[in-house]
């Protein structure tokens, strides 16, 4: 069996407190997704991967804590906990820029991975122990804000007693990923002591790399990439998405585009053969111990990237200009 991982970066946007936007309108806007046609965020995520026998798991960045207090964040774990998916770390550093008592003073950085190691285990170790008095379950998997982790993160992690990272995507390594790993090793593997799975993803052309992420692939990508890893007998296929993924990047409407492609997902697993929707808790790190298997990810097709080319530029006139009433 595959293990489905459809992870959720949960995070407040900085951009938008930048702007003046006050907690509950960021919360609202950025983690639940409201909208005066409905809610699209993690609440309705949760509804579509439930109808579905689905699991979801929820990077969920404390950081605005060190700014806005931690209260916010208990509603938000006690939902997910509720509904038996997955809490897990995330970190956004920007945030450290309004802190009113940051844990490592005067020192700031856009990405965990612009940190000492020494940093980083304070920065994380205190993440960590925001999430868990929140009401999340023991933290065992974390995923770096912008892909910007480094190996010492792995080791930060490792020191902690976080088992799992899923920092690596093969389109950020040497764009802000600053893990050392290779961009085609798609299975578990150990790096500095931590089980590391990466972001799965296709090949949409030759030598080319295009990641499993909602807003990135078109349903027919994401449907060719998940069969081709059931078929290859790949232990796990992880996608990503956001909490406030399924909006128009001004969250201001839903984007119907970006809906109907994690719609296609989750129907796509729950009816395909080999698929079993997972956590990180549900895996076993001594998958990152095997021997190193030679794996491929699905080839390249040029109608299938192409049809993708066409369907964005038409969801970007049709969600972003707004050139079609909603």
């Amino acid at each position: 069996m595959t293990a489905l991982l459809i992870t959720v970066d949960t995070e407040l946007s900085a951009s938008l407190h930048q702007r003046g936007m006050s907690l509950a309108d960021n919360v609202d806007r950025s983690i639940w997704a409201r909208t005066p046609a409905g809610a699209f965020g993690i609440g309705w995520q949760m509804d579509l991967l439930d109808h579905h026998g689905l699991k979801g798991v929820f990077f969920l960045d404390p950081m605005p804590a060190l700014v806005h207090g931690a209260d916010f964040l208990t509603p938000i774990v006690g939902a997910i906990v509720a509904r038996g998916h997955e809490v897990q770390m995330h970190i956004h550093t920007e945030w450290l820029a309004w802190a009113k008592d940051s844990p490592v003073g005067d020192r700031q950085g856009h990405n965990i991975g612009d940190f000492s190691l020494d940093d980083q285990i304070i920065l994380l170790g205190h993440a960590k122990k925001l999430l868990e008095q929140a009401g999340a379950p023991a933290i065992t998997a974390f995923r770096a804000g912008n892909f910007g982790a480094n190996d010492d993160t792995l080791r930060a992690l490792g020191s902690l007693g976080v088992v799992w990272d899923s920092s690596v995507n093969p389109a950020y390594l040497g764009h802000g990923c600053g893990i050392s790993a290779d961009p085609a090793q798609i299975g578990v593997t150990r790096a500095q002591g931590v089980a590391e799975l990466p972001v799965s993803g296709i090949e949409d052309r030759p030598g080319g790399f295009r990641p499993a992420q909602i807003c990135a692939m078109s349903a027919a990508e994401m449907r060719a990439g998940l069969r081709h890893a059931v078929r290859d007998g790949h232990d796990a296929f992880n996608v990503v998405t956001h909490s406030f993924e399924m909006l128009s990047r001004d969250r201001q409407r839903p984007n119907g585009a970006v809906i109907a492609r994690f719609e296609a997902l989750c129907r796509e697993a729950a009816r395909l053969p080999g698929v079993r929707g997972a956590g990180f808790n549900d895996l076993s790190t001594e998958l990152a111990d095997q021997p190193v298997r030679t794996l491929n990810r699905a080839a390249p097709s040029r109608l299938r990237t192409g049809l993708r080319l066409a369907q964005q530029a038409w969801a970007t006139w049709r969600y972003e200009h707004r050139l079609v009433p909603a």
